[in-house]
Order: structure tokens, then sequence, then C-alpha cells
């Protein structure tokens, strides 16, 4: 016995010194490397021909590092430290509006309603042209951002060339504490179901959606529409809240691992939920991430609800911030997260994906599948499949054009200051009179129509020059080009539905601003008819969530 004490001392002190031995080496490399970097750059500082920016430098250098790790691995200086409050807190001072380059121009896009802004007289469409008497031509949109955020009660005033006004006029405005809800839509798709849209997971999201589920019940919901697309995520706590508000009270939402021991944490459901019975279609697209993931993800494993839509963006990693020298800050990854059936929708590779951000096709042979509460497979690897599928509806590109070419906007500005006042927005809808002066109205415009079509033909004309088929082919191409301009002339008449919803919402923005525009998508929203469809069909409902 005594032998086998003594061999198991000497084992552990062998194991002992292994570990320190590894440990020593690991601080010998890593203070041999910062030595190297510090020497170089001192090197570089001191002797390079050109005079450096050394700030510039070391973020440089600091980006390129961080940007060998995962994606959401940030350096976050000083200066860029009140942006990161933001989108965490959902809080700032300022005017409270979104403020955009239209034509070159800083035009107001939406102010908020009850902010300062709205309650000053701007809105949308105003061109904004000067601030506290500095031009703002050649500023860029996040400059003048800047510019208008600042401490509460203070004041600027705003140079605004409004449609159909001859002359400037200026604007003053106090800034306020401006908190950005969460929810930003809660209203009744009909007498029974109530829609949610829940836009990020800042401080309070699990309140707010308590609070609109309760108000959307008094007024008759016995089934609600859960929006979480475009939902980029947030803080993680607000993910586990949000789905308590569905989830009862002691069920595991998310547990995180990583490398080191004190990250690893089950989060349970700590309240009693809102509601835990009342039927739920949560709204799912690839711009659906991180705890928007956390909540669609635990209401599918619980079988507490229906996902429809696309399959989500596939972040599951956690991060959190360190504190660095001079009030900058470190935000790193720190763990992964795994949903209720234990599950991580991290998607597998990270760093390539989609040109619309979504997660590539993952071969089947690297999916692990899992169960859900009721036993149904759900699979890991990169995002999460909804219960109903719903294609995304592409526009045309020249309707894209139209968009981005600010048509619709102007003609929307040009309709508010003719027309004081529309029906409620789920009833406004524009005569075919009024649809054909929007078309004469546009073809006054200079259009740029510039298409993948475009590019196409003139490739195809590079290619028959260089090789000789010109002359064979001119007509064809001649003949192809006077077709396109003739679908172009055409458009506006051939996809005036297309065209005509747009323009509808657009204009219902300058009346009920973003509440207005939810509330005349609703009708023509795929995922929301079918959302209604699948609610309203409990048989389908309970066969969806059923093994």
């Amino acid at each position: 016995m005594r032998k086998f004490m003594l061999g198991v001392i000497a084992s552990i002190c062998a194991i002992t010194l292994f570990s320190f031995s590894q440990l020593s080496d690991n601080y010998f490399q890593i203070t041999r490397n910062l030595d190297i970097f510090s020497t170089l750059f001192k090197e570089l500082n001191a002797n390079y021909v050109d005079d450096l920016d050394s700030e510039e430098l070391v973020v440089e250098g600091i980006d390129a590092m961080l940007e060998s790790l995962d994606p959401y691995t940030d350096f976050i200086p000083e200066s860029e430290l009140e942006s990161y409050r933001t989108s965490t807190t959902g809080e700032y001072g300022g005017i409270g509006a979104i403020v955009g380059k239209k034509k070159g121009v800083s035009t107001v896009v939406m102010p908020y309603m009850d902010f300062p802004a709205y309650k000053a007289g701007l809105r949308i469409g105003d061109e904004i042209l000067k601030i506290d008497g500095e031009d703002l031509s050649d500023l860029s949109t996040s400059e003048v951002s800047e510019m208008l955020k600042g401490k509460p009660n203070t004041t600027l005033t705003l140079l605004v060339q409004r449609y159909g006004t001859e002359k400037p006029f200026e604007v003053t405005v106090e800034r306020a504490k401006i908190t950005i809800n969460n929810v930003t839509y809660a209203g009744m798709y009909d007498s029974e179901i109530g829609v949610i849209r829940l836009s990020e997971f800042t401080t309070h999201a699990g309140s707010e959606v308590a609070d609109a589920l309760n108000k959307l019940k008094e007024e008759g919901a016995t089934k609600i529409i859960l929006d979480l697309r475009g939902n980029p995520g947030g803080l993680l706590n607000e993910a586990v809240n949000v789905s308590n508000v569905f989830i009862p009270k002691g069920k595991e939402i998310v547990s995180t691992k990583g490398k080191s021991s004190n990250v690893g944490q089950a989060y349970k459901a700590l309240q009693t939920a809102t509601d835990a019975e009342i039927p739920i279609a949560v709204l799912i697209s690839n711009g659906t991430a991180s705890a928007a993931e956390i909540v669609s993800g635990s209401i599918q494993d619980y079988d507490r609800g229906v996902l429809i839509g696309k399959k989500t963006y596939g972040k599951g990693l956690v991060q959190g911030t360190r504190q660095l020298p001079y009030d900058a800050q470190l935000k790193l990854t720190t763990a992964k997260y795994y949903i209720p059936s234990g599950r991580c929708i991290q998607a597998i590779d990270y760093t390539h994906r989609n040109p619309d951000g979504s997660v590539g096709k993952i071969p089947d042979s690297l999916k692990v599948a899992f169960k859900t509460q009721n036993g149904r497979t759900v699979y890991d690897g990169g995002g999460i499949d909804p219960d109903i599928p719903v294609e995304i509806e592409y526009y045309s590109n020249l309707l894209l054009n139209f968009v981005n070419q600010n048509i619709l906007f102007d003609y929307a500005t040009k309709y508010h200051y003719e027309h004081a006042e529309i029906p409620n927005a789920r009833k406004f809808e524009l005569s075919d009179e009024e649809y054909m002066d929007f078309t004469e109205w546009a073809k006054g415009k200079d259009l740029d129509f510039s298409s993948e079509m475009d590019r196409a033909i003139e490739a195809l004309e590079k290619i028959s020059k260089n090789e000789k088929y010109y002359n064979g082919l001119k007509d064809q191409i001649d003949k192809l080009k006077n077709r396109l301009e003739n679908v172009r002339v055409s458009y506006l008449i051939d996809y005036k539905e297309e065209v005509k919803v747009l323009l509808e919402e657009e204009i219902v923005s300058r009346y009920y601003l973003h509440t207005g525009v939810v509330e005349a998508s609703l009708d023509h929203d795929p995922a929301v008819v079918q959302a209604v469809e699948v609610l309203k069909d409990q048989e389908r409902y309970n066969k969806l969530l059923a093994k």
C-alpha cells in the first residue's frame, strides 16, 4: 500500500511538473512574441523613411490579429465606445431620428414618434443642410449622426429644406435621452391573432415582449405571431427573459461552454411564464441571429410554437468585454451556447457565407441529429431550420433601381404634402388614376436603369468584337437592346402590383411612420400569411409539433 501511495504521489508530482513546464513555456512564448512586436514597432517608428501615424499602425496591427479569429471578436477604441454602449443598451443622447443620404443630401428617413425630432416638427423627406451653422455637404452619414448626438438637454439648430417650401428654414431641437424600443410593433392582425415584432435584444427586451403580449390579449388575442426576422440579437440574459415569456419557469433556455470554467453556465427560466399555452408562430429569416436564435431555438426545442420562414443566421457564439488601458475595450468570444436539445447552432464555417449572409449548404455528413421535447428530429451545423419554409420574395433589379434612386421616396414625399390625410395604414390604396399620375411623374426623372441584363449585353458585345463575331451578331444585339428598352418604358405598367405595394408602404410611412409600414405590409407578407393560416388550423398546428 505504501509503495502504491508513493507511486501515486510521484505521478502527481510528474504531472504537476509537466503542467508547470507547459505553463512556463506558454508564458515564455507570449513574452517572446510581445518583445518582438514591441521592438519591431520601435524600429519602424524610429527608422522608417516616412512619418508614421503610430496609433493607426497599432490599431491596424490589432485588427489584423483579431481578423484571424472569428468575425465577432473586436477591438473597441475609446472613440467608438459610445456607439458600442448604444448598441448594447439601446440608449443614447440625440434627437431620435434616422438620417441618411438621399442624392448626396442628409435627409430625415424616419423620425421616432414623440421624440425630439418629431416634436420639433421634422418629417420624413426633410433635407438637413446645416447643423449649428456647419455645412453638411461633404460629411458622411456617420459624421452627421455623431453631430446630432450629444448630452440630453443640449440644443442644436438645423437648417432644413422641405418639399414645397421656397427657402430653407431653421428648426431648434433639444436633445434627449433616446431609448430605442426592442418591440417596434405590437398590434392585432385580426380579432384573434396578435403580432409582435421584436427588432433587438437590448435592456428590457423581455419585459417589453411580456407587456406587448398582455396588451394584445386584452384586445382579444388568442394566438400570437412573434416576428424575429432580421433581428441581430444582443444581450444573452434578455434572450432568456424573452423565452421565459412563453416557456415555463425552471426550464433550461440555453447553456454556455468555453475554455474557461467560469463561462460555463446553464440559464433557466426564472419567472412564471406570461403565457405558457398560447399558440405561437415565430417568423425567422437568414438575418435572425444570436439571441434571436436562442429564443426561436428554445421555442422549437420545447415544441412550444411553429417556426416559419428561412434558416437562421447561425451565430452560436457568446461575447464578453474586457477592459483595456486608456478606456479601450476588447469584445471577445468566450464560449459557444447550446439550446435545450443540446445542439449548437453556430455555423460550422463562419467565415464563408452566401452573398446574402446566410449559412451555406452543410453536408449531411457534418450534421448531428437531436430531438425536441416531443421527439421531433432537429439538426445542428449552422442555424435553425424552420418547420415551414417560406421563400423570400425577390424584387427585380429595375424595381430596386427605382428604390435606390429615391423615385418612390420622392414621390411619397410629394404625395404627402398634396394630401392632408389618408385612410388607416391597412386600408390605404392608391387609385388607378393616382398610380398613373405616379408613372407620368416618373417619366420625367433621369433614371439610371443599369442592371445585370445591361452588363450581360455589354459583355456579349465586347466578346463578339474581340472574337470577330460582332458583324454577324450586331442586328440581334441591337434588337435585344431595343426590346430591353421597351421593357423599361412599360415596366411601371406591366409590373404595377409589384411597384404599387412598395409605393403604398412608402406613402403610408409619411403619415403613420414605422408602425404604419408594418401594418401596411401585413396582408401581403408571405410569412405572415402562412403564419395566419397555420394558427387558424389547430389540427395542422398540433400535427407540426407532434413527433
